[in-house]
């Protein structure tokens, strides 16, 4: 069977792909063919665009992960419209493929974020939570999980999936932030009480993987850890894997300086639970935090 995936060359994609090689041949949209293919290996199957593929009926699945890195770049205008243009075009056109399909995929994996939900203090927030936010985040995901779930038919399941911060061992967020650790300056970002809501690497991989083989699965999902934490309580954990000090802390003015508009996203957060995972029996390997930073920061034992 064939899989179609776009993002493949991301953190994520490059995650999957090998568990994927198993059992099924996988193709991959990537604007630079050579890198892709340098990065993923010869067993890949790489095309520029969306435009050569004859027809998706031939695809069992689609994973779609495209999309401008959120954190990149400070959100001027330009980059907003770069940032929502590059995930919201290629969802769009992929469920037209879709639609348009006499025999369409049997599922379609869209990615979306827990930004949906926007700020929500303290309060734990589900899949089932209702959400009127008026932010860029939530207008970036809600729109993106639009375009995904017009694709949903008797013939092609969709999940969306809202992911969390992604923990890696190598890239990531958790990469740009360990620099201060490391000079042993870490610290809470503003008063560090916000919701940090987090994923390992393993862990969404694996998500991502039980979706796919699960037929009764269709609609959002949160990929999230169930125990998310409060910021502070991240960075200490940080501070605490790597045996260095934690007493630094960044304060709010700081943040909205350098970082403008994105400071929001950093300094509000969300406590996300994967209600509607948990209930489908995934079962997670790292929902402990302090373990999922070892498994990121600390050679195998």
């Amino acid at each position: 069977m064939k899989i179609l995936i776009t993002g493949g060359t991301g953190l994520i994609g490059s995650a999957l792909i090998p568990h994927l090689l198993t059992d099924y041949q996988v193709t991959v949209i990537s604007r630079n063919p050579q890198r892709a293919i340098q990065r993923l290996g010869s067993q890949v199957h790489v095309i520029r665009s969306l435009d050569e593929v004859t027809d998706i009926s031939d695809y069992f699945a689609v994973i779609n992960l495209q999309g401008e890195g959120i954190a990149d770049k400070r959100w001027s205008s330009r980059q907003k419209l770069r940032i929502e243009q590059s995930r919201w075009n290629i969802t769009r056109q992929l469920t037209e493929a879709i639609q348009a399909a006499a025999q369409p995929p049997q599922v379609f994996i869209s990615g979306s974020a827990i930004g949906y939900y926007g700020a929500q203090g303290n309060t734990p927030v589900t899949e089932a939570t209702k959400v009127e936010k008026d932010d860029f985040a939530h207008h970036l995901c809600a729109e993106w999980e639009r375009l995904a779930l017009a694709a949903e038919s008797e013939q092609t399941r969709v999940c969306v999936v809202r992911t969390g911060v992604v923990l890696a061992p190598k890239g990531g967020a958790l990469q740009k932030m360990l620099p201060p650790y490391l000079l042993g300056l870490g610290g809470p970002l503003g008063d560090g009480k916000q919701g940090f809501s987090w994923i390992q690497l393993d862990d969404m991989v694996g998500i991502i993987l039980f979706l796919l083989a699960n037929e009764n699965t269709r609609g959002i999902y949160n990929a999230t850890a169930p125990q998310p934490v409060e910021q502070r309580e991240f960075s200490k954990t940080v501070a605490k894997v790597l045996r260095k000090s934690h007493f630094m802390r960044v304060p709010a003015w700081t943040l909205k300086l350098m970082l403008g508009e994105m400071s929001h996203m950093l300094l509000t957060g969300q406590l996300v639970i994967p209600e509607r995972l948990q209930q489908a029996g995934y079962q997670f390997k790292y929902p402990n935090v302090e373990a999922a930073l070892k498994r990121c920061l600390l050679p195998p034992s």
